[in-house]
């Protein structure tokens, strides 16, 4: 068997992402038959023996699971709290895998969360070369002036990055305040919240409805689903390398 790169290895076995697992190599918690790895160090997943903090990370093939939950506002996307807050596993009812959240939603916002323990889909979906457009609905206090909408349709800089130009429609106005439809292509820490700051706009409700052609279409909130096998192929395609 040909070897691979130790880093895919942890990531094809569902522990974390690859990036996460160059970190871990990279901080000395990975040996391999007994050795402290590096990055780099490439394996035979049927004859090495690949630890991580001391316990064995299996090789044998099984299959994934895919998650699609409606996250409730409140709850933490993580799979553990030290504070003791509510995390969107708790949700999980009878999924007996370990499965870790792809990408995230603040804790005050709801919507479309994928969880999976296939490490290897789970860097491919946050890899920024791989844009998949992510819909949110956004409700914000009172009317959107033009120039507010020219600033949430711009090239902002957040946090000292230049976001690429939002698409945003006005979806809906009355009294209460401003329905936002955004697409987003990028995932900057809370950056539709960022973006609305810039514009004098103050979020009300935000909820991410759908990831390409992935949509909630009427799953409750705080329920979840597996994944359709066409749904999975979906995002394997469009995240093809």
């Amino acid at each position: 068997m040909e070897k691979i790169r130790l880093q895919k290895f942890i990531a094809d076995a569902g522990l974390m992402s690859r990036r996460a697992a160059e970190s871990e190599i990279e901080a000395g918690k990975v040996s391999v038959n007994g050795h402290v790895a590096t990055l780099g160090t490439k394996i035979d997943p049927r004859l090495d023996v690949v630890t991580y903090k001391g316990k064995r990370i299996k090789s044998e093939k099984r299959e994934h699971v895919y998650i699609m939950l409606n996250k409730p506002r409140g709850y933490l996307t993580s799979t553990t709290d030290d504070r003791g807050r509510k995390c969107v596993t708790d949700l999980l009812d009878g999924v007996k895998e370990r499965v870790y959240p792809v990408g995230r939603l603040d804790m005050v916002s709801e919507g479309m969360l994928l969880l999976t323990d296939d490490g290897n889909l789970k860097n491919r979906l946050t890899h920024p070369s791989h844009s998949i457009g992510k819909l949110y609905r956004v409700k914000v206090a009172g009317p959107v002036s033009e120039s507010q909408y020219s600033i949430l349709t711009s090239a902002l800089d957040i946090d000292g990055y230049v976001i690429k130009p939002v698409d945003v429609v006005i979806a809906g106005e009355d009294e209460s305040g401003t329905v936002l439809k955004m697409t987003l292509f990028e995932g900057r820490n809370r950056q539709i919240r960022k973006m609305c700051e810039k514009a004098g706009l103050t979020v009300k409700r935000l909820s991410r409805v759908s990831i390409g052609n992935l949509k909630l279409d009427g799953l409750p909130v705080g329920k979840w689903r597996y994944l359709e096998p066409e749904e999975v192929e979906y995002l394997y395609k469009a995240t093809k390398e």
